[in-house]
């Protein structure tokens, strides 16, 4: 019997120290599998590097509001237990007291959300006047038209084209590249001949509808050089997982090397899709024809 009990002991004596193992060493993989860009990636909690200098407002709006969700979160979990241990039944025949009504709880839980969402929307509208503050006298003028279902680039009078409007056309089976330069800021009008689109580069943290009818646009300055992704964010049609593009972030020689190669190319003048592309359906009035 002692034997059987012994070699139990040592059996389980194996497991523990088994297990032990192959719980040191998943931590040593985890800890060393921390690079430092998945730490960074930790800490902005999920939003990719940024590349704007609008960036920082949505990244201090983003980590706040998670702050606000632990905070929340973790007094309403913190409640439930409470309750659930304080108030549980502690004999068969022993119910703890039954409230029906209870003005002062009914006002707070009423109140306290209302109070939450307020001060998120203050919050997020300071954030959107800060993104959507334009510049008076930008470096560049973009014009992007969104259409089903690619787009066009528009550099508005670059000197590295003699002052002449160029533009950079794709389509669903070529991606289009948006040239910028680094540390100088860009005025975009974006324009849509047909349906609603969304223009969004998720590294620069800003996503804008490309309204039929209705040009708005927004002003930045790119702060890092790279290749960025860019998408439509409004499913459009048919083709709407097709319309990417590519950001490519550069130094103002190549840049004014390249609108040079694009006025080489024949690919000059304004390009805004159709002819009535400024008149929406069902008014009765247009602001204007497209090139």
């Amino acid at each position: 019997m002692s034997r059987i009990l012994t070699e139990r002991a040592t059996r389980r004596s194996r497991l523990s120290r088994a297990a032990a193992s192959v719980v040191g060493l998943s931590c040593l993989v985890l800890l060393t599998g921390c690079a430092e860009e998945t730490t960074d990636q930790w800490k902005r909690l999920g939003l990719p590097e940024a590349a704007s200098d609008r960036s920082q407002y949505v990244h201090d709006l983003w980590i706040g509001a998670w702050i606000a969700a632990f905070i929340i979160g973790g007094f309403t979990w913190g409640l439930i237990g409470w309750v659930s241990v304080r108030y549980r039944r502690r004999r068969d025949d022993d119910l703890p007291v039954q409230v029906r009504y209870n003005a002062p709880i009914e006002v707070l839980y009423t109140i306290a959300p209302v109070i939450v969402v307020a001060v998120l929307f203050f919050f997020t509208v300071q954030t959107q006047d800060k993104e959507l503050d334009a510049v008076s006298q930008p470096d560049h003028n973009v014009v992007v038209t969104a259409q089903q279902w690619s787009w066009t680039f528009n550099y508005v009078e670059e000197s590295g084209a003699d002052g002449e409007d160029v533009y950079d056309q794709g389509t669903p089976a070529r991606e289009p590249d948006l040239w910028l330069v680094e540390g100088e800021t860009v005025n975009f009008t974006l324009h849509s001949p047909d349906v609603i689109h969304s223009f969004w580069v998720p590294s620069f943290y800003f996503k804008l509808d490309v309204i039929p009818g209705r040009d708005q646009g927004f002003s930045m300055t790119p702060t890092k050089a790279g290749t960025f992704v860019g998408r439509c964010a409004e499913l459009c049609g048919q083709h709407h997982s097709r319309m990417l593009f590519r950001v490519i972030v550069t130094d103002r020689q190549t840049f004014d090397q390249h609108m040079q190669e694009l006025k080489d190319a024949g690919q000059t003048g304004l390009l805004r899709g159709g002819s009535d592309s400024e008149t929406v359906d069902g008014l009765d009035t247009a602001t204007g024809g497209g090139e």
